[in-house]
């Protein structure tokens, strides 16, 4: 796979990714900034900014007229807000590669932020925050986050909380945009059938007038301090406990975050993990479980996530504790890193399919890393670990002093002390 990097003067980057015989072309703009960057006085407001981008522009000058456009030639579209990156995009057939271009643009660069739509929008927000407190298979990702790292930008919730967003107005958001939704904090990619001499000159036609001043940057490194195993209870009455541990380990770009991607497969990726067969299989405790690594830019971490049967919660963190307490003392077999490392092969060309999908894969690449990886390059890195490797990071991330615990479900006072006794070992 080839990739065509350009960088205009303005700071705006553009990342090509041709792909021989698509038929669909997906256009993503993406900005480098997201709740991560944020004061606790604006926490959500790149959320915010996220919704109102599709509310109107001078050209477009309501939801309906955007929507209607890109209904018109079938295309898929919306816009996404995470801790360190945000995101607009269109997808649809390659014919159409100018059009979205066009209506991706200007919406990005020409949204109004009018106040009687903000207005409106705050409750939506509102809304899908009851949304998220009602799914805890969701809701728990924020609760670790928090316990992991408290009240700092990297703990706080992506869509913020209820006073902040109520607190917003226009002009706060067209201050942030301002600072943020600069050319140099700016990604252009596109992915599928297009023709690679037409491609730059159309993106400096549609996004030359966007301002060249440096866009801001994270307020503050991430600050990791724990020296011993933490527990965030949760009380809601629900129908199933759900758990998720939490245990520090890398950033984007670490040398040994390939290993710890092996591991986490062994552990939990899959139907055969070890986590899936002995919790689900074995002992019926629940219908989900499973691992995932998360890596940031400056910070990362391996969970196990699993909803269990209310009345054995303490049975499940037991053998959950057991079976990561296993893996780390007496490591994993050959035959289980081949089987593994076949998965991740598997699973990353699952994975890139379509045009969207190399958009998104490539972009965050390169918004955390500076770069992008073919997937080539990122499977010879996974080729080479080692059962030295795996057993190297397994000892120095699956410790109890970095171990974290998040709760939600009708966990009584009386099991509390238990729990914690559990995580202490």
């Amino acid at each position: 796979m080839t990739f065509t990097k350009t960088q205009f003067p303005s700071g705006l980057r553009l990342l090509g990714i041709p792909l021989k015989g698509a038929k669909t072309v997906t256009v993503l703009i993406v900005v480098k900034t997201g709740s991560a960057y944020e004061t606790k006085e604006l926490n959500g407001i790149s959320h915010v900014l996220e919704h109102m981008m599709f509310k109107g522009t001078k050209q477009r000058p309501t939801t309906l007229k955007i929507a209607e456009e890109l209904d018109t030639i079938g295309g898929e579209y919306n816009a996404f807000t995470s801790k360190e990156w945000t995101g607009y995009y269109a997808k649809a057939d390659a014919s159409h590669r100018v059009k979205i271009l066009d209506i991706i643009s200007d919406i990005f660069l020409n949204s109004q932020f009018r106040e009687e739509e903000l207005n409106r929008e705050k409750l939506v927000i509102l809304e899908e925050m009851n949304m998220y407190q009602d799914t805890p298979v969701k809701y728990i990702d924020d609760v670790t986050e928090e316990l992991l790292y408290g009240d700092q930008p990297q703990g706080w919730k992506v869509i913020g909380e209820r006073a902040t967003v109520q607190k917003l107005t226009s002009a706060r958001l067209r201050d942030y945009f301002n600072k943020y939704y600069t050319a140099p904090n700016t990604l252009v990619v596109v992915a599928g059938s297009y023709n690679q001499k037409d491609l730059a000159r159309e993106v400096r036609h549609y996004l030359g007038k966007q301002s060249r001043q440096l866009g801001r940057s994270k307020k503050t490194a991430v600050v990791e301090r724990q020296t011993g195993a933490a527990v965030s209870f949760n009380s809601k009455k629900t129908d199933q406990t759900h758990l998720k541990f939490a245990w520090r380990a890398y950033p984007a770009g670490h040398r040994d975050l390939p290993a710890l991607k092996i591991l986490n497969i062994i552990l939990g990726s899959n139907m055969s993990s070890r986590l899936f067969i002995n919790i689900r299989e074995r002992h019926g405790l629940g219908y989900y479980i499973n691992s995932e690594v998360e890596a940031y830019s400056d910070c990362g971490y391996l969970a196990v996530k699993a909803g269990v049967d209310n009345d054995r919660t303490l049975q499940a963190i037991e053998l959950i504790l057991k079976e990561l307490r296993q893996i780390k003392e007496a490591g994993v077999t050959a035959a289980e890193i081949n089987k593994a490392k076949e998965y991740y092969r598997g699973k990353l060309a699952l994975s890139l399919e379509t045009s969207s999908d190399w958009a998104f894969w490539s972009a965050e690449q390169e918004i955390l890393r500076g770069e992008v990886k073919t997937p080539e390059q990122l499977e010879q890195e996974v080729s080479a670990v080692s059962a030295k490797d795996l057993a190297r990071v397994a000892g120095g991330v699956i410790t109890n002093s970095n171990l974290n615990l998040a709760i939600i479900g009708p966990c009584p006072k009386s099991m509390e002390p238990k729990i914690k006794r559990l995580l202490r070992g």
